[in-house]
Protein backbone atom coordinates (compact mmCIF):
# COMPACT_ATOMS: atom_id res chain seq x y z
CA UNK A 1 0.00 0.00 0.00
CA UNK A 2 1.12 3.53 -0.79
CA UNK A 3 1.21 5.26 2.60
CA UNK A 4 2.60 8.58 1.44
CA UNK A 5 0.00 9.36 -1.26
CA UNK A 6 -2.66 6.66 -0.81
CA UNK A 7 -5.46 6.37 -3.34
CA UNK A 8 -8.57 6.18 -1.18
CA UNK A 9 -12.20 5.57 -2.12
CA UNK A 10 -14.70 7.23 0.26
CA UNK A 11 -18.36 6.25 0.66
CA UNK A 12 -20.98 8.46 2.34
CA UNK A 13 -24.60 7.47 3.00
CA UNK A 14 -25.52 8.98 6.37
CA UNK A 15 -28.65 10.81 5.20
CA UNK A 16 -30.08 11.55 1.75
CA UNK A 17 -26.89 11.88 -0.31
CA UNK A 18 -25.14 8.88 -1.81
CA UNK A 19 -21.56 10.08 -2.13
CA UNK A 20 -18.48 8.45 -3.60
CA UNK A 21 -15.22 10.39 -3.58
CA UNK A 22 -11.68 9.47 -4.54
CA UNK A 23 -8.55 11.22 -3.32
CA UNK A 24 -4.84 10.63 -3.76
CA UNK A 25 -3.24 11.80 -0.55
CA UNK A 26 -4.66 15.29 -0.27
CA UNK A 27 -5.51 15.73 -3.95
CA UNK A 28 -9.18 15.48 -4.88
CA UNK A 29 -9.76 13.34 -7.96
CA UNK A 30 -13.55 13.15 -7.96
CA UNK A 31 -16.54 13.94 -5.78
CA UNK A 32 -19.66 12.24 -7.12
CA UNK A 33 -22.97 12.69 -5.31
CA UNK A 34 -26.48 11.39 -5.98
CA UNK A 35 -29.15 13.08 -3.86
CA UNK A 36 -32.62 11.76 -3.05
CA UNK A 37 -33.81 15.13 -1.70
CA UNK A 38 -36.53 15.50 -4.35
CA UNK A 39 -38.13 12.29 -3.12
CA UNK A 40 -38.52 13.78 0.37
CA UNK A 41 -39.91 17.19 -0.59
CA UNK A 42 -43.59 16.22 -0.47
CA UNK A 43 -43.12 14.87 3.05
CA UNK A 44 -41.45 18.03 4.34
CA UNK A 45 -38.37 16.18 5.59
CA UNK A 46 -36.13 13.18 5.10
CA UNK A 47 -37.96 9.84 5.34
CA UNK A 48 -35.37 7.26 6.49
CA UNK A 49 -36.88 4.32 4.58
CA UNK A 50 -36.98 6.29 1.33
CA UNK A 51 -33.41 7.47 1.87
CA UNK A 52 -32.19 3.92 2.46
CA UNK A 53 -33.87 2.57 -0.68
CA UNK A 54 -32.48 5.48 -2.70
CA UNK A 55 -28.96 4.59 -1.53
CA UNK A 56 -29.49 1.02 -2.72
CA UNK A 57 -30.52 2.25 -6.17
CA UNK A 58 -27.82 4.90 -6.48
CA UNK A 59 -24.73 3.24 -5.07
CA UNK A 60 -23.47 1.20 -8.03
CA UNK A 61 -24.08 3.93 -10.67
CA UNK A 62 -22.46 6.53 -8.40
CA UNK A 63 -19.44 4.27 -7.81
CA UNK A 64 -19.06 3.61 -11.52
CA UNK A 65 -19.28 7.32 -12.34
CA UNK A 66 -16.68 8.19 -9.70
CA UNK A 67 -14.19 5.57 -10.93
CA UNK A 68 -14.66 6.72 -14.53
CA UNK A 69 -14.20 10.39 -13.67
CA UNK A 70 -11.06 9.68 -11.65
CA UNK A 71 -9.78 7.36 -14.39
CA UNK A 72 -8.94 4.61 -11.90
CA UNK A 73 -10.13 1.07 -11.23
CA UNK A 74 -10.91 -0.75 -8.00
CA UNK A 75 -7.61 -2.57 -8.41
CA UNK A 76 -5.81 0.79 -8.23
CA UNK A 77 -7.42 1.73 -4.91
CA UNK A 78 -5.18 1.46 -1.82
CA UNK A 79 -7.95 1.66 0.81
CA UNK A 80 -11.68 2.14 1.26
CA UNK A 81 -13.26 4.50 3.80
CA UNK A 82 -16.94 4.62 4.73
CA UNK A 83 -19.10 6.70 7.03
CA UNK A 84 -20.08 4.47 9.93
CA UNK A 85 -21.81 7.17 11.99
CA UNK A 86 -23.46 9.31 13.07
CA UNK A 87 -26.51 9.38 10.81
CA UNK A 88 -29.70 7.51 9.93
CA UNK A 89 -29.30 3.88 10.92
CA UNK A 90 -30.77 2.37 7.76
CA UNK A 91 -28.94 4.75 5.46
CA UNK A 92 -25.64 4.07 7.21
CA UNK A 93 -26.25 0.34 6.88
CA UNK A 94 -26.44 0.56 3.10
CA UNK A 95 -23.12 2.36 2.76
CA UNK A 96 -21.36 0.20 5.33
CA UNK A 97 -22.57 -3.05 3.73
CA UNK A 98 -21.53 -1.82 0.30
CA UNK A 99 -18.09 -0.87 1.62
CA UNK A 100 -17.64 -4.21 3.36
CA UNK A 101 -18.62 -6.05 0.17
CA UNK A 102 -16.08 -4.05 -1.82
CA UNK A 103 -13.39 -4.66 0.79
CA UNK A 104 -13.99 -8.41 0.81
CA UNK A 105 -14.18 -8.61 -2.98
CA UNK A 106 -11.03 -6.56 -3.60
CA UNK A 107 -8.99 -7.38 -0.51
CA UNK A 108 -8.54 -3.68 0.23
CA UNK A 109 -8.28 -2.39 3.83
CA UNK A 110 -11.43 -0.74 5.15
CA UNK A 111 -11.67 2.25 7.50
CA UNK A 112 -14.87 3.15 9.39
CA UNK A 113 -15.05 6.95 9.47
CA UNK A 114 -16.80 9.49 11.71
CA UNK A 115 -19.05 11.61 9.50
CA UNK A 116 -18.55 14.79 11.55
CA UNK A 117 -14.75 14.64 11.68
CA UNK A 118 -14.81 14.00 7.93
CA UNK A 119 -16.38 17.45 7.46
CA UNK A 120 -13.11 18.84 8.83
CA UNK A 121 -11.08 16.59 6.55
CA UNK A 122 -12.17 18.50 3.46
CA UNK A 123 -9.96 21.33 4.66
CA UNK A 124 -7.00 19.17 3.66
CA UNK A 125 -8.04 18.73 0.05
CA UNK A 126 -6.65 20.49 -2.99
CA UNK A 127 -8.57 20.41 -6.24
CA UNK A 128 -7.21 18.90 -9.40
CA UNK A 129 -7.93 15.73 -11.30
CA UNK A 130 -4.27 15.42 -12.18
CA UNK A 131 -3.63 13.75 -8.85
CA UNK A 132 -1.00 16.18 -7.61
CA UNK A 133 -1.45 17.87 -4.26
CA UNK A 134 -2.31 21.52 -4.67
CA UNK A 135 -0.53 24.46 -2.97
CA UNK A 136 -1.78 24.95 0.56
CA UNK A 137 -3.37 21.52 0.76
CA UNK A 138 -2.14 18.73 2.93
CA UNK A 139 -1.99 20.26 6.39
CA UNK A 140 -4.55 21.77 8.71
CA UNK A 141 -3.68 25.00 10.55
CA UNK A 142 -2.47 24.85 14.12
CA UNK A 143 -4.89 25.81 16.91
CA UNK A 144 -7.80 24.75 14.70
CA UNK A 145 -11.47 24.71 15.56
CA UNK A 146 -14.42 23.59 13.48
CA UNK A 147 -17.97 24.93 13.41
CA UNK A 148 -20.23 22.29 11.86
CA UNK A 149 -23.77 23.41 11.04
CA UNK A 150 -26.16 21.06 9.26
CA UNK A 151 -29.62 19.52 9.31
CA UNK A 152 -28.59 16.99 11.91
CA UNK A 153 -25.71 18.61 13.79
CA UNK A 154 -24.58 21.92 15.24
CA UNK A 155 -21.22 21.66 16.99
CA UNK A 156 -18.01 23.50 17.68
CA UNK A 157 -14.89 21.34 17.95
CA UNK A 158 -11.22 21.71 18.79
CA UNK A 159 -8.99 19.73 16.44
CA UNK A 160 -5.62 18.94 17.96
CA UNK A 161 -5.02 16.02 15.59
CA UNK A 162 -7.61 15.03 13.01
CA UNK A 163 -6.74 11.33 13.25
CA UNK A 164 -6.96 10.85 17.00
CA UNK A 165 -7.59 13.99 19.06
CA UNK A 166 -10.90 15.79 18.51
CA UNK A 167 -12.63 17.57 21.40
CA UNK A 168 -16.29 18.58 21.51
CA UNK A 169 -16.60 22.09 22.97
CA UNK A 170 -20.26 22.85 22.35
CA UNK A 171 -23.32 21.30 20.72
CA UNK A 172 -27.06 21.78 20.33
CA UNK A 173 -29.05 20.21 23.14
CA UNK A 174 -32.16 19.76 20.96
CA UNK A 175 -32.78 20.74 17.34
CA UNK A 176 -29.87 21.25 14.98
CA UNK A 177 -29.82 24.59 13.16
CA UNK A 178 -30.81 23.02 9.83
CA UNK A 179 -33.67 21.19 11.52
CA UNK A 180 -34.91 24.49 13.00
CA UNK A 181 -34.82 26.02 9.51
CA UNK A 182 -36.93 23.18 8.10
CA UNK A 183 -39.50 23.37 10.90
CA UNK A 184 -39.75 27.15 10.67
CA UNK A 185 -40.11 27.03 6.90
CA UNK A 186 -43.02 24.64 7.36
CA UNK A 187 -44.66 27.09 9.78
CA UNK A 188 -44.26 29.87 7.22
CA UNK A 189 -45.53 27.76 4.31
CA UNK A 190 -42.19 27.84 2.49
CA UNK A 191 -41.75 24.12 1.88
CA UNK A 192 -38.72 21.85 2.13
CA UNK A 193 -35.75 22.19 2.33
CA UNK A 194 -36.21 25.19 4.56
CA UNK A 195 -32.68 26.58 4.62
CA UNK A 196 -32.43 27.91 1.06
CA UNK A 197 -36.05 29.16 1.13
CA UNK A 198 -35.62 31.16 4.33
CA UNK A 199 -32.20 32.47 3.28
CA UNK A 200 -33.65 33.81 0.02
CA UNK A 201 -36.78 35.32 1.57
CA UNK A 202 -34.88 36.84 4.49
CA UNK A 203 -33.02 39.14 2.08
CA UNK A 204 -36.32 40.98 1.46
CA UNK A 205 -37.34 41.19 5.13
CA UNK A 206 -36.44 43.32 8.13
CA UNK A 207 -34.43 41.28 10.64
CA UNK A 208 -35.03 43.94 13.30
CA UNK A 209 -38.82 43.94 12.95
CA UNK A 210 -39.17 41.12 15.51
CA UNK A 211 -36.83 40.06 18.29
CA UNK A 212 -36.72 36.30 18.67
CA UNK A 213 -34.97 34.61 21.62
CA UNK A 214 -31.34 33.45 21.59
CA UNK A 215 -31.38 30.15 23.44
CA UNK A 216 -28.99 29.37 26.33
CA UNK A 217 -27.61 32.90 26.51
CA UNK A 218 -28.88 33.75 29.99
CA UNK A 219 -26.20 34.19 32.70
CA UNK A 220 -27.23 30.95 34.46
CA UNK A 221 -26.28 29.01 31.33
CA UNK A 222 -23.28 31.09 30.25
CA UNK A 223 -21.46 31.68 33.52
CA UNK A 224 -18.04 33.30 33.12
CA UNK A 225 -14.72 32.33 31.58
CA UNK A 226 -13.41 31.56 35.07
CA UNK A 227 -16.57 29.69 36.13
CA UNK A 228 -18.31 28.49 32.94
CA UNK A 229 -22.01 27.77 33.10
CA UNK A 230 -23.43 24.37 32.10
CA UNK A 231 -24.10 25.45 28.51
CA UNK A 232 -21.54 28.19 27.83
CA UNK A 233 -20.78 26.98 24.30
CA UNK A 234 -24.03 25.06 23.66
CA UNK A 235 -27.09 25.97 21.60
CA UNK A 236 -30.84 25.39 21.78
CA UNK A 237 -33.19 26.07 18.87
CA UNK A 238 -36.44 24.38 19.91
CA UNK A 239 -37.60 27.45 21.86
CA UNK A 240 -36.91 29.65 18.84
CA UNK A 241 -39.12 27.47 16.67
CA UNK A 242 -41.90 27.74 19.28
CA UNK A 243 -41.49 31.52 19.40
CA UNK A 244 -41.97 31.69 15.63
CA UNK A 245 -45.12 29.56 15.91
CA UNK A 246 -46.58 31.83 18.61
CA UNK A 247 -45.71 34.90 16.53
CA UNK A 248 -47.55 33.55 13.48
CA UNK A 249 -50.56 32.60 15.64
CA UNK A 250 -50.75 36.12 17.09
CA UNK A 251 -50.83 37.78 13.67
CA UNK A 252 -53.50 35.34 12.50
CA UNK A 253 -55.58 35.80 15.67
CA UNK A 254 -55.63 39.56 15.07
CA UNK A 255 -56.69 39.00 11.49
CA UNK A 256 -53.50 40.61 10.20
CA UNK A 257 -51.34 39.52 7.29
CA UNK A 258 -48.40 37.47 8.51
CA UNK A 259 -45.16 39.33 7.60
CA UNK A 260 -43.46 36.19 6.36
CA UNK A 261 -40.33 37.92 5.04
CA UNK A 262 -39.76 39.81 8.29
CA UNK A 263 -40.28 36.66 10.36
CA UNK A 264 -37.87 34.75 8.13
CA UNK A 265 -35.25 37.48 8.44
CA UNK A 266 -35.66 37.79 12.21
CA UNK A 267 -35.56 34.02 12.68
CA UNK A 268 -32.42 33.70 10.57
CA UNK A 269 -30.73 36.52 12.46
CA UNK A 270 -31.52 34.82 15.78
CA UNK A 271 -29.97 31.56 14.55
CA UNK A 272 -26.79 32.94 13.05
CA UNK A 273 -26.30 35.48 15.85
CA UNK A 274 -26.20 32.88 18.59
CA UNK A 275 -24.24 30.36 16.52
CA UNK A 276 -21.48 32.77 15.60
CA UNK A 277 -21.26 34.53 18.96
CA UNK A 278 -20.87 31.27 20.90
CA UNK A 279 -18.49 29.73 18.37
CA UNK A 280 -16.21 32.78 18.43
CA UNK A 281 -16.42 32.88 22.23
CA UNK A 282 -15.30 29.24 22.40
CA UNK A 283 -12.42 29.97 20.02
CA UNK A 284 -11.23 32.98 21.98
CA UNK A 285 -11.36 31.25 25.34
CA UNK A 286 -9.76 28.02 24.11
CA UNK A 287 -6.92 29.63 22.18
CA UNK A 288 -8.27 28.65 18.76
CA UNK A 289 -6.90 30.92 16.04
CA UNK A 290 -8.29 29.22 12.90
CA UNK A 291 -11.89 28.12 12.37
CA UNK A 292 -13.28 25.87 9.65
CA UNK A 293 -16.97 26.32 8.81
CA UNK A 294 -18.61 23.19 7.42
CA UNK A 295 -21.90 21.35 7.03
CA UNK A 296 -24.82 22.00 4.72
CA UNK A 297 -25.94 25.19 6.49
CA UNK A 298 -22.51 26.67 5.68
CA UNK A 299 -24.17 27.54 2.35
CA UNK A 300 -26.33 30.10 4.19
CA UNK A 301 -25.30 33.56 3.06
CA UNK A 302 -25.95 35.32 6.37
CA UNK A 303 -24.14 32.66 8.40
CA UNK A 304 -21.08 32.95 6.17
CA UNK A 305 -21.19 36.76 6.33
CA UNK A 306 -21.55 37.06 10.09
CA UNK A 307 -19.04 34.30 10.84
CA UNK A 308 -16.49 36.10 8.68
CA UNK A 309 -17.17 39.45 10.35
CA UNK A 310 -16.90 38.13 13.88
CA UNK A 311 -13.86 35.98 13.16
CA UNK A 312 -12.07 38.94 11.62
CA UNK A 313 -12.91 41.13 14.62
CA UNK A 314 -11.56 38.45 16.97
CA UNK A 315 -8.38 37.85 14.95
CA UNK A 316 -9.48 34.34 13.92
CA UNK A 317 -8.71 33.05 10.44
CA UNK A 318 -11.83 31.59 8.83
CA UNK A 319 -11.68 28.68 6.37
CA UNK A 320 -14.77 27.78 4.31
CA UNK A 321 -14.47 24.83 1.89
CA UNK A 322 -16.19 25.01 -1.51
CA UNK A 323 -19.94 24.61 -1.10
CA UNK A 324 -20.05 21.20 -2.78
CA UNK A 325 -17.62 19.96 -0.12
CA UNK A 326 -19.57 21.47 2.78
CA UNK A 327 -22.59 19.25 2.26
CA UNK A 328 -22.37 15.48 2.81
CA UNK A 329 -20.08 13.86 0.26
CA UNK A 330 -17.73 10.94 -0.28
CA UNK A 331 -14.66 13.13 -0.83
CA UNK A 332 -14.58 14.19 2.81
CA UNK A 333 -14.73 10.54 3.89
CA UNK A 334 -11.91 9.65 1.52
CA UNK A 335 -9.87 12.63 2.77
CA UNK A 336 -10.09 11.50 6.39
CA UNK A 337 -9.44 7.90 5.35
CA UNK A 338 -6.27 8.99 3.60
CA UNK A 339 -5.11 10.77 6.76
CA UNK A 340 -5.61 7.58 8.76
CA UNK A 341 -3.63 5.58 6.21
CA UNK A 342 -0.78 8.12 6.19
CA UNK A 343 -0.73 8.16 10.00
CA UNK A 344 -0.22 4.39 10.03
CA UNK A 345 -3.50 3.71 11.85
CA UNK A 346 -4.75 0.14 11.47
CA UNK A 347 -7.85 -0.52 9.34
CA UNK A 348 -11.18 -1.19 11.01
CA UNK A 349 -11.68 -4.55 9.32
CA UNK A 350 -15.24 -5.71 8.61
CA UNK A 351 -16.36 -6.50 12.15
CA UNK A 352 -17.69 -3.03 12.99
CA UNK A 353 -21.35 -2.01 12.93
CA UNK A 354 -22.89 1.33 11.94
CA UNK A 355 -23.35 3.63 14.91
CA UNK A 356 -26.11 6.21 14.41
CA UNK A 357 -25.01 8.11 17.54
CA UNK A 358 -21.24 7.81 17.08
CA UNK A 359 -19.55 10.44 19.29
CA UNK A 360 -17.43 13.03 17.53
CA UNK A 361 -14.46 12.14 19.72
CA UNK A 362 -14.32 8.73 17.98
CA UNK A 363 -12.57 9.47 14.69
CA UNK A 364 -12.56 5.90 13.39
CA UNK A 365 -14.31 2.77 14.63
Amino acid sequence: MNRTQPLVLGIESSCDETGVGIVRGTALLTNTVSSSMEEHVRFGGVIPEIASRAHLDAFVPTLQEALAEAAVTLDDIDAIAVTSGPGLAGALMVGVCAAKALAVATGKPLYAINHLVAHVGVGLLGAGAGGEAQPGAGALPENLGALLVSGGHTEVLRIRNITDDVELLGTTIDDAAGEAYDKTARLLGLGYPGGPAIDKLARTGDAKAIRFPRGLTQPKYMGTAEEPGPHRYDWSFSGLKTAVARCVEQFEARGETVPVADIAAAFQEAVVDVITSKAVLACREKGITSLLLGGGVAANSRLRQLTEQRCRAAGITLHVPPLDLCTDNGAMVAALGAQLVMAGISPSGIGFAPDSSMPVTTVSA
